[in-house]
């Protein structure tokens, strides 16, 4: 139990210090939208773009682990969306609903659990769990997203304004740009890479101070059937995506037991702050995702932990 308690402490204490600054008034109610547009605007396309400019080819080619993380990582997505789309919810607030069911926090859990469990392997195949986490589950769920917010446009005329939308989105194309080094094998230059690090390495505590400066803000009583929908996704997150992951891992695509039990680690880990942030900047509904990012931190102590002790 200790691990996992050692390694959420950090993220409720920057979740509590934003709920605390808003409640003692230090900061403003306009301070969660500002604080993800930095998010949205500097922080994560820096960490994106050095992510990617510093990644190693052959450390992140590894497509047995891609294949048993992203697959059902995209499957909890997809359903989720599909079904919040059959009971009437808008196709951007079914995205951003897709993002909590299958968005794992790799950055703030992943890392730290993966080296004290699994070593320097495990520190890399996190990475890989990033690059898919946030380059490619985020950007389908940006794209979806868009798409729900071009009313009115058909066939060609929404294809052309959901890519120009994603072409001018800096989390979109920040790690598109940083995939040009390691692709023809330029070296990111150092002072650029100490910048990016600083820049990048503010993206998730901010993201995590605005979660409880959002918190801490008055948004009256719940809709009806909010907690059950929130239990729902935290089950689908906890529950459903780690063992969907352990099925492809283990039994049909057979990998050597720590790449199969890091990525079923991984995918256990609970809700990140992506999804929240994207509600907060697109001025969705951003509740249900708070509540679910919040509880999901929480039980995860207890799953993650049950799962530690299995494996070892």
């Amino acid at each position: 139990m200790l691990l996992p308690l050692l390694t959420v402490l950090p993220v409720f204490a920057l979740i509590f210090s934003g709920w605390l600054a808003r409640r003692l008034n230090m900061l403003g109610a306009a301070a969660t939208s500002e604080l993800n547009r930095f998010v949205v605007y500097l922080g994560l396309p820096a960490l994106l773009f050095d992510v990617t400019a510093t990644a190693k080819p052959e450390e992140i080619w590894q497509p047995g682990f891609i294949l048993a993380f992203g697959i059902p990582a995209l499957l909890v997505f997809g359903v989720t969306v599909a079904l919040r789309r059959l009971s009437g919810r808008p196709l951007a607030d079914s995205a951003i609903d897709g993002l909590a069911t299958g968005y794992a926090n790799t950055g703030y859990m992943g890392f730290p659990l993966a080296l004290a469990v699994f070593g320097h392997q495990g520190l890399a195949l996190t990475l890989i769990a990033s690059i898919v986490t946030i380059c490619l589950l985020f950007a389908v769920g940006i794209a979806v997203l868009e798409t729900g917010l071009q009313d009115g446009s058909r066939g060609a005329a929404l294809v052309g304004k959901v890519v120009i939308k994603l072409m001018r989105n800096p989390i979109v194309v920040a790690p598109a740009l940083g995939a040009f080094f390691p692709i023809t094998g330029v070296a990111l230059p150092d002072v650029a890479a100490q910048y990016l690090k600083l820049l990048g390495g503010a993206a998730s505590p901010c993201a995590l101070v605005a979660l409880g400066l959002f918190l801490a803000a008055d948004h009256g009583r719940a809709p009806r059937g909010q907690n059950a929908t929130a239990a729902v996704f935290i089950a689908a997150k906890l529950l459903v995506q780690p063992v969907l992951t352990y099925i492809l891992a283990v039994w049909v695509l057979k990998l050597e037991p720590l790449t199969a039990h890091c990525a079923v680690l991984i995918a256990a880990l609970p809700t990140g702050t992506g999804p929240f942030m994207l509600a907060e900047f697109y001025n969705r509904e951003a509740a249900l995702t708070a509540r679910v990012v919040l509880v999901s931190t929480i039980v995860s102590l207890l799953t993650v932990t049950l799962y530690l002790g299995l494996i070892r």
